[in-house]
């Protein structure tokens, strides 16, 4: 994807003029991917603010050896520089023609402070300045092929689930490690390059801790069994949780899903342009507040999701900020009870003029079992 790549590095030159600098260096390897496509281990990209798509004349990508065949295919449109250490390499031309790269910002919540030593001596002749989150920021609001990465992982893990209750793969005397081996696999047969991150499978009380990891636990009849996984597509993740149960639901246990999906619904309904993260939070917990279960409400409402499984932005007490349309956000609110069990409901969305869009679309009504 050259052009959308393009269009990055060029939304990326409106901040940084923005911020009076001439040029960014980037060495953070998801910031990398996200602006060039390059997926490799070792790189580093200088990207200079008076550059235009199609004449990018100072920018520069740069990576080692070992990569030299992968650069060229994933960074065809941009100068390639193969030498190592990359950080350096591209800081020393960037002294070298100070008289255009008078100003360079650097990702200082990435760089040590040796780190930075090192990359001042290399880059003689400019002036290095912070730019804590100036690729985060972008990557923000999620582009076309960014949601629709989203969509093939949440898709993955859709028919996963869907696949596993179908074979009978949810049933009294498996353990939680077998159960979330199965949904891993089954991710990989429907097309995701692995697991968003540790599959969480939590069955009876397990369920009341917010992320239990598997165990040889024994699914039971009459349980909750808790599962929070999700799929990587494209650099992409995905991230659902959904609660079922092992047999008739005791109630409890069915008023206990009714008041936490009445809660997801809410925050859903509040992912609104304009809306405060805060907010959003807000609308959730106070549905569960208001049913005496505040204190089980253990964690904030959602999360960023993207090239990574949690980015920015946060749904929660402390979030600061504004929802804005293309920001690809989790709803997962939870009630959790110590020794009994817990019900968590999470769905992958994107904020939408419209309203959010749904990207998980497994059922979020109680499944019996």
């Amino acid at each position: 994807m050259p052009e959308s790549h393009a269009r990055r590095r060029a939304a990326l030159r409106v901040q940084l003029r923005e911020r009076e600098l001439d040029a960014v260096l980037v060495t953070d390897l998801l910031n990398i991917r996200y602006l060039t496509g390059f997926t490799g281990s070792n790189a580093a990209l200088l990207v200079h603010a008076s550059d235009e798509s199609g004449a990018e004349r100072r920018t520069a990508f740069c990576t080692d050896g070992r990569y030299l065949t992968q650069a060229e295919n994933q960074v065809p449109d941009l100068e390639r520089v193969i030498e190592r250490p990359c950080d350096l390499a591209l800081a020393a031309r960037a002294g070298r023609d100070a008289a255009h790269f008078g100003r360079v910002g650097f990702e200082s919540h990435k760089v040590t402070v040796d780190g930075l030593d090192t990359l001042a001596k290399a880059a003689e002749g400019v002036e290095l300045v912070r730019a804590p989150g100036v690729v985060e920021d972008l990557r923000l609001v999620k582009d076309d092929e960014e949601v629709e990465a989203l969509r093939m992982a949440c898709a993955a893990a859709d028919r996963a689930l869907a696949d596993l209750i179908e074979h009978d793969g949810l049933r009294p005397g498996r353990t939680e490690k077998e159960v979330a081996r199965e949904l891993d696999t089954r991710m990989l047969d429907h097309g995701a390059a692995g697991p968003s991150f540790e599959t969480i499978v939590a069955t009876g009380a397990n369920s009341a801790v917010p992320h239990h990891r598997p165990t040889d636990a024994v699914l039971r009849a009459g349980d909750f069994v808790k599962m929070d996984f999700g799929a990587l597509v494209d650099g992409y993740h995905s991230d659902m949780t959904r609660t079922v149960v092992l047999g008739p639901p005791a109630d409890w246990q069915r008023e206990l899903y009714e008041l936490v999906a009445e809660s997801q619904a809410a925050g859903r309904a509040a992912l609104r342009i304009g809306t405060a993260f805060r907010d959003v939070d807000a609308a959730a917990r106070e549905v569960i507040e208001r049913a005496g279960h505040g204190e089980h409400f253990l964690h904030g409402l959602g999360h960023g999701v993207g090239l990574q499984i949690h980015e920015a932005p946060t749904l929660s007490k402390a979030g600061e900020g504004t929802l804005f349309a293309g920001m690809a956000v989790t709803v997962e609110p939870g009630v959790y009870l110590a020794g009994r069990g817990g019900v968590r409901i999470e769905d992958t969305l994107v904020v939408r003029e419209s309203g959010p869009e749904l990207l998980t679309l497994t059922t979020k009504d109680l499944v019996v079992i």
